[in-house]
């Protein structure tokens, strides 16, 4: 029997300016309905944004880091997932009065027929995804214990 993953629980971000990462995050991340934690562990000070599901926290990376790039092994771009294409546009919206540049909305139907999507970058370059609640993960959610299967179990169980 597997155990089932519930959540991502937190993230860790490795930051080359924590102060300037931190002037950043804290705009979006109030927008996005998170609660703010500072501390420090081993010596080291940490920031941690947090809501009821996610930690997302940064900290300081290695002095002479190579900058990121989503293209090497590693993180490529991260994903909020808001309720609906109006939430989308809203934080869009949110983002551009804050000044900070972010795609405009729109449908990405090579992701799906409703996928919805706003992207931006921190100031390190990670790329950071807004999209809507899609059907697909409605079916998922609602379905879950009919996807026996683990390759392409949505297909197999009818649902898609």
């Amino acid at each position: 029997m597997a155990v089932e993953v519930l959540g991502i629980d937190h993230i860790y971000i490795a930051v080359s300016d924590l102060e300037l990462s931190v002037n950043f995050y804290d705009d979006v991340m109030k927008l996005l309905g998170f609660r703010k934690g500072t501390g420090k562990v081993s010596g080291q000070p940490l920031v941690h944004y947090f809501n009821r599901a996610l930690q997302y926290t940064l900290r300081p990376a290695r002095a002479n880091a190579p900058g990121h790039d989503q293209y090497v092994p590693g993180l490529h771009h991260l994903c909020f997932q808001v309720r609906d294409t109006r939430a989308v546009d809203e934080v869009a919206r949110g983002l551009q009065q804050l000044g900070i540049e972010i795609s405009d909305p729109r449908l990405c139907p090579e992701y799906g027929a409703d996928y919805y999507a706003a992207y931006f970058k921190d100031p390190d370059g990670v790329e950071i995804e807004i999209v809507n609640r899609t059907r697909i993960r409605n079916i998922i959610n609602d379905h879950w214990e009919k996807l026996e299967d683990f390759e392409n179990p949505l297909s197999k169980a009818g649902l898609i």
